[in-house]
């Protein structure tokens, strides 16, 4: 038979070696918030195993046994708190208090007053299975149909270590496996504990699985963003692009693209300074994103030039988008006193067309040609690239031969 003392032995190391991990990613990722609650929850279940110890020191051994007991699932609320926060949800610290201060008087008053060891054990294992019965359908939800295989792994543990909680309560109120005492627990009860041990090491193993998930998205999505404006990079204009080609050769659809270009940056750069340049890139783009509908997509391409692809829009409609930016611009300009930099753009625009099929490059040369027409008119205008009806059918021109441009100010 194993002693209590032996098993919150094993217990104690195995949340301490958890508590080092979490503090360690909370401090790597400080903006991994769920990070912290999982750190509290193993430390607090680490001391909560090692208040249990004393139950074998002291006679009576009242205090360790109700302090271990409320301590423990204090950590399983701590837990599902790091569950929600993972999930951006709001924490209840209220519900937290609520679930720990019924479960440890029952636990005290089992104890004290009646002293009775399988309630006690099912106090206990509501007091564990109520906060983590609430994180099963976060865990096991499917968000856009994307499941996270860490979260899954937690939510089959969760549901496991609720399994044996039902489990051992049946057991405490039979007299399966014999007398139990305050020290020393039955074989069957013993093995139990073990059991919900290594589900505990299990379900902290499904959150580092979660973290992993998160930072590793977080890291891909770093990747598709420009460091200095926040807005979309290159890398995720070309495949916004060919996202984009490929549904409109579905659906034959049109869409729209602006580049943008900024005027005079370079003399911006060798008159105030690289600093005022990016503060001038930065000021653009929070402009432009205010002329923007929701699902249009702003990139910053490099240096002073930006592109928005406007989905199922017509070049009218591209024109339309073009006009506001322009206007905001000037609006802006206007307004310039003292120091302040105006900033002036040129923008070229180009449709979709079955000419252009499935290649973005030459939306993106049209559009690059329709900016140099722009450009070459006298700047802080746009100019709309309008491909020439083919004469014979079969013939698939490229985009920026045989085109009419229409320049406007």
């Amino acid at each position: 038979m194993l002693s209590v003392p032996t098993l919150w032995v094993t217990i104690v190391l195995n949340f301490l070696a958890m508590t080092m991990v979490w503090a360690y990613v909370a401090r790597s990722y400080p903006k991994f918030t769920a990070a912290r609650f999982w750190a509290a929850a193993s430390l607090v279940a680490a001391s909560g195993a090692g208040v249990s110890m004393l139950r074998g020191l002291m006679n009576p051994p009242l205090l360790p046994l109700v302090a271990g007991g409320g301590m423990m699932i204090l950590a399983m609320c701590f837990a599902v708190m790091g569950v929600r926060r993972f999930y951006d949800l709001n924490v209840s610290w209220a519900g937290t208090m609520l679930v720990t201060f019924a479960s440890t008087a029952g636990l005290a008053f089992f104890v004290v007053v009646d002293d009775n060891m399988p309630i006690r054990i099912i106090v206990y294992s509501l007091g564990q299975s109520i906060p983590l019965a609430t994180m099963l359908p976060l865990l096991l939800r499917r968000l856009e149909a994307h499941t996270n295989p860490g979260a899954r792994l937690a939510g089959i543990i969760g549901c496991l270590i609720i399994g044996v909680h039902v489990i051992r309560s049946t057991c405490a109120l039979s007299p399966v496996g014999g007398a139990m005492t305050l020290i020393n627990f039955n074989t069957p009860q013993a093995a139990m504990i073990l059991i919900q041990v290594f589900l505990a090491m299990g379900l902290n193993f499904g959150f580092l699985l979660m973290a992993m998930d998160r930072l590793r998205n977080e890291l891909a999505d770093l990747a598709l963003v420009d460091d200095l404006t926040g807005v979309a990079n290159r890398r995720q204009l070309v495949q916004r692009l060919s996202e984009e080609c490929g549904r409109s050769e579905r659906s034959n659809e049109p869409f729209a693209l602006l580049v943008i270009d900024l005027d005079g940056f370079k003399s911006i750069n060798d008159t105030h300074g690289h600093a005022a340049g990016d503060a001038c890139l930065q000021h653009f783009t929070l402009m432009a994103q205010t002329r923007l509908r929701p699902g249009d997509l702003l990139a910053r391409t490099g240096g002073d030039e930006f592109c928005i692809v406007l989905p199922s829009s017509s070049l009218r409609e591209g024109i339309m988008i073009a006009r506001r930016v322009l206007d905001v611009c000037r609006q802006d300009a206007e307004g310039c006193a003292g120091p302040d930099i105006p900033i002036a753009v040129s923008i070229g625009i180009a449709q979709w067309t079955l000419e252009i099929g499935g290649f973005p490059d030459r939306l993106i040369a049209a559009a690059d040609h329709a900016l140099y027409a722009a450009k070459k008119q006298g700047k802080s205008r746009y100019a709309a690239y309008e491909p020439a009806p083919a004469l014979v059918p079969e013939a698939v021109p490229a985009p920026f031969e045989a085109a009419a441009i229409r320049h406007q100010a």
